[in-house]
């Protein structure tokens, strides 16, 4: 019984279930920042910001956050919310794109919406994401790996 257990754990832990469940945190997190770029471009274009995106970001809260506030702002989080992903997918670079994304979560939780709840709700799952792909690379199913990337 016991060695039935120890070979149902070394099959659950090996490198393919860990390269799924990399590919499925991989494209998760990607998917939350994806979705939330396409929102700040105009409808029909690839990266075309809003006069609205614009706006956002010279206003409260999201002035709040230092040299990243107005045109500026909008610009910079626009494009890594799509750069960012596209990495993430592909599993390029993955640990560097994982990396990006932490950072965005932690100035949005710290300067645009520093309530604790929001922390608990959505950030703490982004940081958790995050974090395994910075500590774990892509996995297997990457082009990290495919490529020999020792970063990734």
């Amino acid at each position: 019984m016991m060695d039935m257990l120890k070979n149902l754990i070394n099959r659950l832990s090996g490198a393919v279930p860990e390269g799924i469940a990399l590919l499925f945190t991989r494209i998760a997190l990607a998917g939350i920042f994806w979705r939330s770029a396409r929102t700040k471009v105009e409808e029909g274009s690839f990266l075309t910001i809003k006069d609205t995106t614009f706006f956002q970001f010279s206003d409260a809260p999201f002035n709040q956050v230092p040299v990243l506030n107005g045109e500026l702002g909008a610009y910079v989080t626009t494009y890594m919310e799509h750069f960012l992903p596209i990495l993430l997918v592909f599993g390029l670079a993955t640990r560097f794109g994982a990396l990006g994304i932490l950072g965005m979560t932690m100035v949005i939780q710290i300067f645009v919406f520093p309530e604790m709840a929001v922390w608990w709700q959505t950030h703490m799952i982004w940081t958790a994401m995050a974090l395994i792909l910075i500590t774990r690379g892509g996995g297997i199913f990457s082009l990290d790996r495919l490529i020999g990337h020792k970063l990734g």
